[in-house]
């Protein structure tokens, strides 16, 4: 069985930091991969809890509240998480620079996991009033903390991993894990809140507690794959090099990313800004969006039909990845980009139609839109930075554009509808976001079948045949 990395002389290249390849075993390169995903899993599968048991939430946590006080109160809660991800990622970011990534990443799976599994605990608004919703503020606090250092150091981790030739197919399934994540929340959420399977005073007694519960497992499923691994390839060369890196301070590590590498945080703002627009136009507002504007579509069927156009994107994420390994990851970025300038109006006035078909093409167009991103970013991103800041400067980039244009997706599109009375602004939203992306895009160097900046060449070790005789014996 061969080692999992190990390196072999070449010529000096450009891109590797020296005359040496690292040659990765698939089998560990498999164990790396699903070990970042399931940090992906345990985010997203908390997301789709959320999503799907909104108004049970509002009556648990703000029992007596107006409906839309109590909505607002709910969705603040989810959202707050959005506003401390910056600070997770400028904490654990450059520490995961600093002592690893598999640390840093052991650190934050079980951090999300038990953010979310304490919430099934906590006392409703008629048992302990107020500190209830505060309880569930706490708790939504250290999710967003520890989520602002998981997902890029779960980009990078695996993208430190993958050869050099098979990033954007191995890159794709942390966001595989994303739809995994969702569609189990999603799931979870609605089967409880069918008819039939308990009573309404069960429903807001206990049963909404179930599906938090789960993410306990989750948790240490995700913890027991990651400390089983090594630290990647990339990180332990250039800790190697370099000598005393746990001594750098934390706050002169954020100044050299946003003062030497100020241009590669700009494009890695607008793609995730073109990324996250997208998502959370399709995963947040679009629910809200249909109860309005296509009313003869039950909110139980909208959420159906937005669990199955993801489940499309689950089977096809990992073909577009593999596809963005032969052609490139610009031409998936540009055509992601063109359809957001040409279909994200109609894919809107498709959903106006009000009819099952129709809201279920509008969503399709949305996902479509979305897959063009998530199954090429997870490789795009760590290509922008050098190793001995990466994690740092993808943290960092990633959540402060989650923060100020994703998390806010949902609340901004709203409030310009209501305000212009223009049902069509999401669509108008999405050609913006498609333009700037395509900027960034453009700005950007291709990276496919390419070293990443400051590692060596990666390429992965050929599949040993064993002769029929000996496989007899």
């Amino acid at each position: 069985m061969p080692a999992a990395h190990t390196v072999s002389e070449l010529p000096d290249t450009e891109a590797g930091p020296a005359d040496e390849t690292l040659v990765t075993d698939p089998k560990v390169t498999r164990r790396a991969v699903g070990a970042a995903a399931i940090g992906n899993i345990t985010e997203w599968f908390d997301f789709g809890v959320f999503a799907n048991l909104t108004p049970v939430l509002t009556a648990v946590f703000f029992t007596g509240a107006s409906q839309t006080v109590g909505t607002i109160g709910t969705l603040g809660l989810f959202a707050v998480a959005f506003l401390v991800r910056p600070l997770g990622g400028m904490f654990f970011g450059p520490l995961g620079d600093r002592i690893g990534r598999t640390k840093v990443l052991s650190i934050t799976v079980i951090m999300m996991a038990i953010g979310t599994f304490v919430i099934a605990f906590i006392p409703g608004y008629e048992t302990w009033g107020p500190a209830a919703p505060l309880l569930m503020l706490l708790a939504r606090l250290v999710q967003g903390f520890s989520t602002g250092g998981e997902y890029g150091g779960a980009m990078t981790f695996i993208a430190e991993y993958a050869p050099d030739k098979k990033r954007g197919f191995l890159g794709s399934w942390l966001e595989f894990g994303t739809l995994t994540g969702y569609l189990l929340g999603g799931v979870a959420g609605l089967v409880i809140q069918l008819p039939g399977v308990m009573s309404h005073e069960d429903l807001l007694s206990w049963g909404w507690r179930i599906p938090f519960l789960i993410s306990g497992p989750i948790g240490i499923i995700g913890l027991y794959l990651r400390l089983k691994l090594e630290d990647t390839p990339a990180f332990k060369a250039a800790a190697a090099k370099q000598q005393g890196r746990e001594g750098k301070q934390t706050l002169k590590e954020i100044k050299r990313v946003f003062t030497d590498h100020w241009r590669p945080m700009l494009i890695c703002m607008g793609l995730v800004l073109v990324f996250n627009v997208t998502n959370y136009m399709l995963t947040t507002y679009m629910l809200e969006y249909i109860a309005k504007f296509a009313p003869s579509v039950s909110p139980t069927w909208a959420q159906l039909l937005e669990i199955s156009v993801l489940a499309i994107g689950m089977l096809l994420i990992t073909f577009v990845g593999r596809l963005s390994d032969r052609i490139g990851r610009k031409p998936v970025l540009y055509f992601g980009c063109g359809m957001l300038i040409a279909l994200g109006i109609p894919s809107v006035l498709l959903i106006q139609q009000n009819t099952l078909m129709s809201v279920f093409s509008g969503l399709v167009l949305m996902s479509l839109m979305l897959l063009c991103f998530n199954s090429t970013i997870p490789s795009t991103l760590p290509a922008l930075f050098p190793t001995d800041i990466r994690y740092g400067g993808l943290s960092i980039a990633f959540n402060l554009s989650v923060s100020l244009f994703g998390g806010t997706t949902a609340v901004v599109n709203a409030l310009l509808v209501e305000a212009t009375g223009d049902v069509n602004v999401p669509g108008y939203y999405l050609m913006a976001a498609g333009a700037i992306g395509a900027v960034a895009a453009y700005f950007a160097a291709e990276s496919a079948g390419r070293p990443l900046p400051g590692s060596a060449p990666a390429v992965e070790a050929p599949a040993v045949k064993v002769p029929a005789a000996a496989a007899r014996a």
